[in-house]
């Protein structure tokens, strides 16, 4: 087999995948409309949904269209919106560093955005508050990460990774801080379950406000994306095949982190997508970004909505989202090394 023929096999079987991944994430988002407290036939969802668009005799009650447009739906469009973002965002950042190990957080995102949210529960006890001071924080803890990276006038890959450590460090050190002195019965319960990660709070007000940033990350990754596969072969190759490396390197942590935080500000923080999913991902559809970062944005996307379904749905109260992700990334993450031990 000539390799034309190899490299159109290939995309034949992308285009398949493709197509496949996008009816599971139909699927999955189905499920998640349907199940809770309150069960909801599959035609009737079609029926109410349609009901927005076309005039409609109404055959079903008030209260299961409010559970359905303002719980289910805005709680499904940011499972998916985070689920996509953190999966494209990790998979960019691992293009990126060239490391299999590096996941969004790597630059402090997360620990920025608990220590805003912490704050915001503590001082303002509001959803709102909570949701801009974690995304302010998130931006500010990349933006010291960069500028500490910088002390030699450049930012070498290893300079911003050990940077983005130390200032995790740091913001994690704040956030325990804050839960030490917090009131133990108003207060700390808010902060620890947040800081595990919940989309119980999603509205379609947040949706309107942050939505928009996470779609604009997302696209504008995948707009690079054949990029990425020229900074993977290292920056010295990809600056004599004439690519601004510092400008798309730039590009890739601003959208990656903008992703980040604006997920962390809706569901607080989640674990371990960014991290399996490129894994499950590179296993499909090998290393070329140009077909992982699409698979990685719609298995991430299905895997959180199904997470989020389980979490609210498996007991009478829910688990945080977190707890799930990580016991069920850790498991599979250690497999993926155990079996690809000979490389990524």
């Amino acid at each position: 087999m000539s390799s034309e023929e190899k490299r159109i096999g290939i995309e034949v079987d992308a285009g398949k995948l493709f197509f496949f991944l996008a009816i599971l994430l139909v699927v999955v988002a189905m499920s998640s409309l349907m199940l809770g407290q309150m069960r909801i036939p599959p035609g009737k969802i079609v029926r109410i949904l349609a009901s927005r668009f076309f005039p409609m005799e109404p055959t079903w009650t008030l209260t299961l269209e409010s559970v359905l447009f303002d719980v289910r739906l805005p709680r499904l469009l940011a499972g998916i919106l985070v689920g996509a973002g953190l999966s494209v965002s990790g998979a960019a950042f691992q293009g990126l560093f060239r490391n299999p190990l590096v996941s969004p957080h790597i630059l402090g995102v997360s620990a920025g955005a608990g220590l805003g949210a912490a704050l915001a529960i503590l001082f303002f006890g509001n959803i709102v508050a909570v949701q801009v001071l974690s995304f302010v924080f998130g931006l500010l803890a990349v933006m010291m990460t960069y500028g500490l990276s910088r002390v030699y006038k450049t930012t070498p890959v290893l300079m911003l990774v050990l940077s983005g450590i130390i200032i995790g460090a740091l913001f994690s050190a704040a956030t325990s801080l804050l839960k030490y002195i917090a009131d133990p019965v108003n207060n700390m319960p808010s902060i620890v379950f947040w800081l595990l990660g919940s989309l119980n709070n999603a509205s379609n007000k947040d949706m309107i406000i942050v939505g928009p940033i996470i779609i604009v990350g997302i696209v504008i990754l995948l707009l690079i994306r054949w990029r990425i596969n020229l900074l993977a072969m290292g920056e010295e190759d990809a600056r004599a095949l004439g690519v601004d490396t510092g400008r798309i390197r730039a590009t890739i942590i601003i959208c990656a982190t903008m992703i980040s935080a604006a997920s962390v500000s809706i569901g607080g923080i989640i674990g371990w997508i960014g991290l399996v999913i490129p894994h499950i991902g590179r296993i499909l559809v090998g290393p070329d970004n140009k077909r992982l970062l699409p698979v990685a944005t719609l298995i991430g996307a299905s895997y959180l909505v199904a997470v989020d379904t389980i979490a609210r749905t498996a007991m009478e109260t829910e688990i945080p989202i977190g707890i799930l992700t990580a016991m069920v990334g850790a498991p599979i993450f250690a497999y993926l090394l155990r079996k690809n031990r000979s490389g990524w």
